[in-house]
């Protein structure tokens, strides 16, 4: 049986993952919608999309130090 302070962990690097990935598409897709299609928000509002991102990736890695450290009072 896998431990949840693993799973918890695990999942922290992929949200973290599929963070800086979808940062970037977006971050690009913007460029190119300012270049060509003139659209009127800066590229910089493409990072806003981390932060949701960034919340999930906390509340997972407190829950692998907590399930870590309910694992190792017993």
């Amino acid at each position: 049986m896998t431990k949840p302070s693993a799973i918890f962990a695990l999942s922290a690097v992929l949200l973290s993952d599929v963070m800086c990935a979808n940062v970037a598409y977006q971050y690009r897709d913007m460029l190119c919608g300012i270049e060509h299609r003139g659209y009127s928000a800066p590229a910089n509002v493409a990072f806003l999309t981390a932060i949701p991102y960034a919340i999930g990736i906390v509340i997972c890695v407190v829950l692998a130090v907590v399930f870590k450290k309910k694992r190792t009072d017993r």
